[in-house]
């Protein structure tokens, strides 16, 4: 009892309050989420990839593993989520919101601050391959249920291709790889982007939780939100064993794993017209559920 209030208040508190702070703040300070979700994305998320990615000690061997281990999780939670949605009879739209809520977990913002808490920077190395692998996997499995949704979608490939955070994963894998030396002063400008990434992205997040007007419980609501909390991390601790992987890497992937859908869910859908009210729904009941059960799961760990 005593580890659960502390990783509670030590770990999930730092992060959720800044969250708490960009909700609170956004309106009284005029500030838009877009703003700063764009800056984090073209400019602070790579950066961030960069730095953590090249000076990592992860080999090639060890990266490749933890690419199969977590694209393998993903993959098989999208399925059985829309599984669950065909048996219970649902609507094309709502099958593709499943699956789409199962697949794309908040591991940027959320999951790279929680799991820097919890694990140390010892970690981030392993977290940041995972955001980058999830991230990929995640927009081309919701793009593509989309199209099924919506009876077909063009430029998907195109537009992971256009992922600045892929942009940034090769040439830190170069510099990781091969041991190629980075001039000081660019070295030090991209750290100091990379600083600023994990709370810019999370204040962000409050100012979009904030955006999201309509919430609305019902049983699918809870039942897909369980789906991305709780059994995703399931299939998580049952994947690794095979994969022989270290006690961190390991952790860094199922908590990963377990993180509450992303607020890009909602906008996914919001764009092409998949059950976006639903979807918001699940972005925010799933996102203060896990204050409950990333607390679980790290005591777990």
């Amino acid at each position: 009892m005593t580890e659960l209030f502390s990783v509670f208040f030590n770990v999930i508190l730092p992060v959720f309050g800044i969250v708490v702070l960009g909700s609170l703040l956004g309106e009284r300070l005029e500030l838009q989420a877009r703003t700063l979700t764009r800056a984090a994305y073209y400019v602070f998320v790579p950066a961030f990839i960069f730095q953590a990615i090249s000076g990592s000690k992860v080999s090639l061997d060890g990266t490749l593993k933890m690419l199969c281990f977590i694209v393998a999780v993903h993959l098989l939670t999208a399925v059985v989520a829309g599984g669950v949605g065909w048996l219970l009879g649902r609507s094309r739209e709502m099958i593709a919101a499943f699956v789409m809520i199962a697949v794309f977990g908040n591991v940027g913002n959320y999951g790279l601050a929680v799991i820097r808490f919890r694990l140390g920077d010892v970690a981030l190395a392993s977290a940041t391959i995972y955001f980058v692998a999830i991230t990929i996997t995640a927009f081309v499995v919701c793009v593509g249920a989309a199209g099924w949704a919506r009876g077909g979608r063009n430029g998907a490939l195109l537009g992971v291709l256009k992922t600045p955070a892929l942009w940034a994963t090769v040439p830190a894998v170069i510099v990781s790889s091969t041991g190629l030396g980075i001039p000081l002063a660019f070295s030090r400008m991209i750290g100091l982007l990379a600083d600023a990434m994990i709370p810019v992205m999370l204040f962000a997040l409050g100012l979009q939780l904030l955006e999201q007007k309509r919430v609305a419980l019902s049983g699918d609501v809870l039942l897909t939100s369980s789906i991305r909390l709780l059994l995703a991390p399931l299939i998580a601790f049952a994947v690794v064993i095979p994969f022989g992987l270290s006690s961190v890497e390991s952790a860094a992937g199922i908590l990963q794993a377990g993180m509450p859908t992303a607020i890009l869910v909602a906008i996914i859908s919001k764009e092409n017209d998949i059950v976006p009210d639903f979807v918001t729904s699940v972005v925010v009941v799933s996102t203060l559920a896990s204050l409950v059960t990333l607390t679980l799961l790290m005591v777990l760990l």
